[in-house]
This record gives C-alpha cells, structure tokens and sequence, in this order.
C-alpha cells in the first residue's frame, strides 16, 4: 500500500507538468503560429508563411491518429498495424464530399466526378449520394471507422487472438484494404485517389484564410482529442486498460472482461483515425491509397515509439517531429529517408524504449549513465 502511494505522488508532479506542457503548446499553436502567419511578410521577420502552417495542420491532424494508437499500444499494450485502414475511410469520406461539392468545375465539366468521366461511368455510384451532406461526410467519416473496428474487434478480441498475431491480422487488413481502394472498380479513384478539390463549405481551399480555419478546427480536434484520451486514461476504465497491458489473466481472475473494454478502446482509436483523415484531406488536398496501406501504419507506430507510448504528449510530439523531419529530408535526401526512419525505430527500441519523454525524465532523473536503462512501466502498482 506504502509502495502505492509513493508512486501516485511522484507520477503527480509529472502529470502536472506534462499538462503544463500541452497548454503551452496547445496556446503556441492555437494562438501565436496564427498570429505571425497574418503578419506582413515583409514587415516582419517573425511571419510564418500559408504553406508552413498548412503543413503544420497535417501535423497534427496525425497527431490526433498517434493519440488514439497510443491509447490503445502504449496504454493497453494491443499493438496495431492497421490504424491507417482507419484514417483512409474518414479521409475518403471527407475526399468523396469535396470530389462532389466540385461540380462543373471539373476538367469535363460533368456533375459526376472526373475520374469517373474517364472510366465511362454513365451515373453517381448509389453509396456515394450520402457524401452530398458535409454533416453525413463528417459523421461517416468518424462512426464508419468505429463500426470497422467494432465489427473486427469483436471477433478479434472474442477468439483470444493477441500479440503478435493481432499485430499481423491487422497488417494483412491494411494490405487487403489497400488492394480494395486500388480497383477502379470501387469507384474510389483507383491508383490516383481523389484530388482537385475546390472548396468546402462554400470557401475556396485555395484561399488562405480557409486553409487557416482549417488549422484552428485541427489544433481544437487536437485538444479535444487530448482531453477525451486523458480523461479515459485516468477513469476506472482507464486503470483496467492499463492492467490489461501488464497482466490480462490478473484482469481476467478479478472479474472483468478483457475482451470488452480492447474493443472500447480499439473502437475510439478507430474513431480518432478516422478523424484525422477527415481533418487532413481538406488541408492537404489529395488522398490515395498509398497513404492507407502497410507502410503508412507502421511509420504511424513509429511516431508514438519515438515520442514516448503512453504519454499521450509523447504521441503529440512523436507525430510532429517524425512528420516534420521527414519534410525536410525528403527535400534534401528523398532516398536517404526510409534508412533513416528505419535507423531511428532501431535507435528508439535499442538505447531509449521509452521515447523521447522518457528520455526527458530520465536526464531529470539522475545521471548519463541511467538514461539507457530500462524505466519502470507507468503502471507499477496499479491495481485492478
């Protein structure tokens, strides 16, 4: 019980801090990157320029997916590596909603979307009429994700399918539904995806000022999604998830049931991804299904392994400095790019397996030479 204690009052200050953290970055990004990019660039030095902040929002629009990975890896330690079948279907809905709003504005002038001009589709798809409602594309976008893994979850967790063997069934989902989003025959735009949008909501995407109230909905997303995140973590429910992680049949002898609370929190990571995509499409303007499939999923693991899993601030950071490293090396090193991904995930498992926050706490903690051991788990000594 003694032991308890002490570890709820050294976690406290570093939950304190760490929500210090996000309120000062949350502020920075809320508040002062939006400021500077309405300065006068030639009056000031400190201007931040429309494609700097547009980049910044497809940052965090990844963000709000690491968080929800990370609830479900770092926190229930159910690594999956699928989450980007899950982004790809709120992207599409966002995408197919954009693709119609297009209208005459198209290269061959037709109310159908171009793509289906060129593969001679006489009229509108019956599954793409919902996506004329920007509030059907939103709500699909989240809830169509949260039915996937509802649906996959229960006979998933159901069968007593975990570990590696989960982590493989959803790798195999996300080359499956790459390969689905490749036909032309689904309608989605085959190999080319869904591009050229021209407005949302009646604003012009190419305007800046709809690019940047398309990075303030991002950065409120982002906090919301914090705070839903935080607040499971920290209920009942969220010490269940964590002893979970640590010990399933423990969990399984006190009289809970494993299997129902990893498919709560498969769903709301479902639902976050989802999101995400709906967030990131508008802003970036184009989705594929190159950005859904294998590869994309294991880059998104890597992002909460880099910042820290279980942290849910780890998540935020991991997913913005990867993104934002990878933009600047692919300019100067495009091929350099995956060996250098590559280098940092062994990097990460080798020589610090907590991330980058753990780290941090470590360099607090004591000296160099404690930094490359293994830290404690976040939940020793919760219970049940």
């Amino acid at each position: 019980m003694n032991s308890m204690s002490e570890t709820t009052s050294e976690g406290q200050p570093a939950a304190e801090r760490e929500s210090l953290l996000f309120w000062l970055i949350g502020l920075f990004l809320l508040i002062v990157l939006p400021a500077l990019n309405v300065l006068p660039a030639e009056e000031s030095w400190l201007h931040v320029s429309d494609f700097t902040l547009n980049r910044f929002g497809k940052f965090l629009a990844f963000a709000i997916l690491a968080l929800g990975l990370d609830l479900i890896w770092g926190y229930t330690g159910i690594l999956s590596l699928g989450q980007g079948v899950f982004f790809g279907i709120g992207a599409y809905c966002m995408g197919m909603h954009l693709m119609l709003t297009i209208g005459s504005e198209g290269v061959y002038g037709s109310a159908l979307p171009d793509f289906m001009v060129w593969n001679q589709v006489k009229e509108l798809p019956l599954f793409w009429t919902p996506f004329y409602s920007f509030l059907a594309a939103v709500g699909l976008g989240v809830l169509a994700p949260m039915f996937c893994a509802w649906l996959f979850g229960l006979l998933a967790f159901r069968s007593r399918i975990k570990g590696v063997y989960f982590a493989i069934i959803t790798q195999a989902v996300a080359l499956s539904a790459w390969l689905v989003f490749n036909r032309n025959e689904t309608n989605l735009g085959g190999t080319n995806g869904l591009t050229d949008f021209k407005q949302l909501l009646g604003f012009r995407l190419s305007e800046p000022g709809t690019q940047r109230a398309l990075y303030v909905a991002t950065v409120l997303a982002l906090g919301g999604a914090y705070f839903l995140c935080r607040w499971i973590v920290q209920s009942r429910a969220g010490k269940v998830l964590i002893a979970v992680r640590d010990s399933e049949q423990r969990v399984l002898f006190s009289g809970y049931s494993p299997s129902n609370y990893k498919v709560f929190v498969f769903v709301v990571s479902a639902g976050l991804a989802g999101l995400a995509g709906l967030l990131y499409v508008p802003q970036v303007g184009i989705i594929t299904p190159a950005q859904i499939g294998v590869l994309p999923s294991l880059e998104m693991v890597i992002w909460v392994a880099v910042g820290g899993r279980g942290t849910l601030v780890g998540a935020i950071i991991g997913a913005v400095g990867v993104n934002f490293g990878r933009s600047i090396l692919t300019n100067y090193f495009p091929e350099l790019w995956p060996f250098f991904l590559g280098g940092l995930f062994i990097a990460v498992v080798l020589l610090f397996p907590d991330g980058l926050v753990g780290l941090t706490r470590r360099l607090k903690a004591g000296p160099v030479g404690t930094l490359f051991k293994k830290a404690k788990p976040a939940s020793e000594g919760v219970q049940p």
